[in-house]
């Protein structure tokens, strides 16, 4: 009874934020509040289940929640039209994964400027113009990979880490969570490339993988800090015919991955919980617009994933999310 009557003071909360005075269905009447969640992009898995999050969170409050985003993750100014066009719209509110922790900030605080809170998600921006940032402890998910390589390497070895994209607060904090804990790890541990980028997309990284293994015969370990990073290393390794050889930790899932931890390919994946980043990135939005404090940062978790806990049933969750709406 109590939940329920919290959902129903945030329905009409929400209601009279955006103006509603007639039941639904009665001439006149207005639409639900429109949120806004606008994702990095649209084609990786982690995105997918942000949006079934998403969408659950408007179900239970009576909110619409608009989806829209780039097709791929280097698109800055596809992005930045999204917003712009959002703000054009006088949406309620806007849920922002920005996918460069710069280029966003005017757009961020244009929309504020029109009374569009904004609450971002996944990846930090460089302002101070939203309201709350919704996100994994990116730092703490890098240091387990970190830990991970550690133990199988037994501290010593050589590593090469593929960073993901510059402008990307997200895994830029995975990569210095890594080296972090590959510092703490052990003088035997040598880093002998760290300054390579993978780029958006999985055929990027598959070449920069490419050119990696191609540059260092001998490679001991490897982190990678995204879906699309992880699963290019994961496809060059399989075409040298060196995957199982070396140590391999990555961050996200998708089917390929997950197969490839079973076949002893990977040996580490840093899961997230996008569902429940989504799912909160919206309850958040929703209670900023009915006037209620929310945290100015929110931990949505991140576990490991192992051959040996991969059946577990925490894990078996975060893999198994409900499915997001056809887009």
């Amino acid at each position: 009874m109590r939940a329920l009557s919290l959902v129903s003071g945030l329905l009409m909360s929400l209601c009279l934020a955006a103006g509603c005075g007639r039941p639904s269905g009665e001439p006149g009447a207005a639409a639900p509040p429109a949120i806004a969640v606008i994702p990095k992009g649209t084609t990786h898995s982690f995105w997918k289940a942000v949006h079934a999050g998403a969408e659950k969170a408007g179900r239970e409050l009576g909110a619409e929640v608009i989806w829209q985003g780039p097709h791929k993750e280097d698109d800055r100014q596809m992005q930045i039209q999204v917003v712009q066009n959002f703000i054009s719209r006088r949406v309620a509110a806007i849920v922002l994964a920005p996918l460069d922790d710069q280029a966003l900030v005017p757009p961020v605080q244009a929309a504020v400027n029109r009374g569009i809170p904004v609450v971002i998600i996944d990846s930090g921006l460089n302002g101070d113009a939203y309201r709350s940032f919704v996100a994994t402890d990116n730092a703490r998910g890098g240091r387990l990979c970190a830990e991970r390589l550690c133990t199988l390497l037994n501290g010593t070895g050589k590593v090469v880490m593929l960073r993901y994209q510059e402008g990307s607060a997200s895994t830029a904090r995975r990569e210095a969570g890594f080296l972090e804990g590959m510092a703490a790890c052990g003088t035997d541990i040598e880093l002998i490339s760290t300054d390579q980028y993978a780029g958006a997309t999985i055929e990027k990284a598959f070449q920069a993988a490419q050119n990696l293994l191609n540059r260092f015969a001998e490679i001991d370990g490897i982190f990678c800090p995204n879906e699309s990073s992880t699963q290019g290393m994961l496809r060059a390794l399989q075409t040298a015919g060196r995957a199982g050889d070396v140590y391999f930790v990555g961050f996200d899932a998708n089917e390929t991955l997950l197969k490839a931890v079973r076949d002893g390919e990977i040996h580490g994946l840093a899961l997230q919980d996008p569902f429940r980043m989504g799912y909160l990135g919206v309850i958040t939005a929703a209670r900023v617009l009915k006037g209620e404090p929310v945290a100015p940062r929110i931990d949505t978790g991140v576990i490991l994933l192992t051959p040996d806990t991969i059946d577990t049933p925490a894990i078996r969750a975060l893999l198994n999310p409900p499915p997001a709406p056809d887009a």
